[in-house]
């Protein structure tokens, strides 16, 4: 079980990385349907995430704390997520889909393993999730990028590094969170309002285009993905 753990979780962090090799293979978006298809990526990325707080986090966070718990972890994942947002704002760094990958990932990660030492069928859900969400924010992070300094083959040597990530704090969760599931639910509560936050500060506006109305439907498919992922798991 520990080996298919580590292998579901830096697979999950991979995705991350086949995003960013997507998104340098495909270039800049110069016309008007490449412009949409990345812009629905973008919409696909938070649909996604929006199913992963739906149908995941909450819920599980929801079994182990009282709601009053639930709502102030919400609230302050919500405001820690706005702080850093802030202070990468006066930094004048524009990594936001980089940042949504990175603060969702680390804190799913640490659930996912704690969760897999007493529900691996849970864990395998949550590691879908990831994986789900990682491929469009890869994508859209090494996009976000372009402007930078950063050659684009370090920024993919970045990515694929950020992929281990995930099986180190999965290891942390596994060994140190297993027995403390409250604990647990507190950072799935925090994720969740972190996430939506991150949501609708940059991953909703950067999804729509003027006069055009098709790319905010990539939500409705990465919502729908992660709906049809969840009841496959669960039933």
């Amino acid at each position: 079980m520990l080996v298919n753990m580590l292998l579901v979780t830096w697979l999950a962090g991979l995705a991350g990385f086949v995003g960013a090799v997507l998104a340098k293979w495909e270039g800049r978006a110069g016309t008007s349907l490449k412009q949409r298809f990345v812009h629905g990526v973008v919409a696909a990325g938070g649909g996604i995430l929006l199913a992963a707080i739906t149908y995941a986090l909450l819920p599980e966070a929801n079994k182990h704390l009282p709601v009053w718990a639930v709502a102030l972890a919400f609230v302050g994942g919500g405001v820690l997520f706005c702080a850093i947002d802030e202070w990468l704002a006066k930094k004048m760094t524009r990594i936001s889909q980089l940042l949504a990958m990175l603060l969702d990932f680390v804190p799913e990660a640490l659930s996912l393993g704690a969760m897999f030492a007493v529900n691996p069928k849970f864990g395998m859900l949550l590691a879908l999730f990831i994986g789900l969400q990682n491929l469009p924010e890869g994508f859209n992070a090494f996009r976000e990028l372009e402007d930078s300094k950063v050659s684009p083959r370090r920024r993919l040597v970045g990515f694929f590094l950020v992929s281990f990530v995930g099986p180190i704090a999965a290891l942390v969760g596994y060994y140190w969170l297993a027995d403390f599931l409250q604990t647990t639910a507190v950072i799935m509560a925090a994720a969740s309002g972190g996430i939506l936050y991150l949501i609708f500060q940059d991953i909703a506006p950067d999804s729509t285009m003027r006069r055009h109305w098709t790319p905010p439907l990539g939500a409705v498919i990465g919502f729908v993905i992660g709906m049809v992922g969840h009841q496959l798991l669960a039933g």
